[in-house]
């Protein structure tokens, strides 16, 4: 093809673009060119598209950038990334995803009752002798007579056990009491062959400066034992604000009780610890 020819073709692809009329009215402006495509079975011109191929390049205005609603590709530039869904694997990102407290924690052992330790006080009074004697009479609080009234039961006959020569069927405040400091490492007697009788408890606390008269001012502690003259003998459970001398006594009413006495009540006290 010849410059001259060239040239003209250009010239007409110009006029072509300018107004696509002009074409569709003269073929013969389109000398060696594609004769005009025919309208499609569905009404559409495939017109646009060789024209396309014949302007080398040339670009139509995109129809998107004016459609209401629609965001111009430029202004998302700055729109942040969806954000990645947490790692089933990673406890961290589990408790953010569901919201949970970072700070949450299992509850460790020492929100499980009785698991923390003892203060140095607690552990010392749980180590002394009247702890240990209060612990073990309120163990056997409700143990009753085998009939009532008869001196007699398996519990009465161990409490016997740490008193030589007890007497079966014989009052037996004297013998609780002597199990009691034994099962405790405390026990009456010179030999720590107990008592079973309430004067030879006040007898030994005697010979052994344990015994306390009471009086004015007197005021046991828990484990002591408290003694009512020749008849009758129990443990100081504590005492109350009050005054009054809360105890665990064996053969009250036929049974280990706790009963509430009078700070005047007892003739007097033996000191176990």
């Amino acid at each position: 093809m010849t410059l001259e020819a060239t040239l003209e073709r250009v010239s007409a692809l110009r006029q072509a673009l300018a107004d696509p009329a002009t074409m569709l009215g003269s073929s013969a402006a389109l000398s060696g060119g594609a004769q005009a495509p025919s309208t499609s079975a569905g009404g559409e011109s495939s017109f646009a598209a060789k024209l396309e191929q014949a302007s080398a390049g040339y670009e139509a205005p995109s129809e998107a950038s004016s459609v209401p609603g629609l965001t111009d590709a430029a202004d998302m530039s700055g729109a942040s990334p969806l954000s990645t869904p947490p790692s089933l694997g990673d406890p961290a990102s589990l408790s953010s995803a569901a919201g949970v407290d970072s700070a949450y924690s299992l509850p460790g052992l020492d929100g499980v009752a009785g698991s923390s330790a003892l203060s140095p006080a607690d552990a010392a009074y749980q180590s002394s002798p009247g702890a240990r004697i209060v612990a073990i009479a309120e163990s056997q609080l409700g143990q009753t007579e085998q009939p009532p009234g008869s001196n007699e039961s398996p519990a009465i006959a161990q409490y016997r056990s740490a008193t030589a020569g007890a007497a079966p069927g014989a009052p037996w405040c004297a013998y609780f009491a002597s199990w009691v400091a034994r099962q405790a490492g405390e026990p009456i007697g010179e030999m720590g062959q107990g008592a079973g009788a309430v004067a030879d408890v006040w007898s030994w606390a005697q010979s052994t400066g344990r015994a306390i008269a009471n009086g004015p001012g007197v005021v046991p502690k828990p484990g002591d034992l408290i003694v009512f003259g020749d008849e009758h003998v129990g443990i100081v459970r504590d005492v109350l604000p009050s005054g009054q001398i809360q105890t665990i006594e064996g053969n009250y009413e036929n049974k280990v009780a706790a009963n509430v006495r009078s700070p005047t009540e007892a003739t007097g006290y033996v000191e176990m610890s």
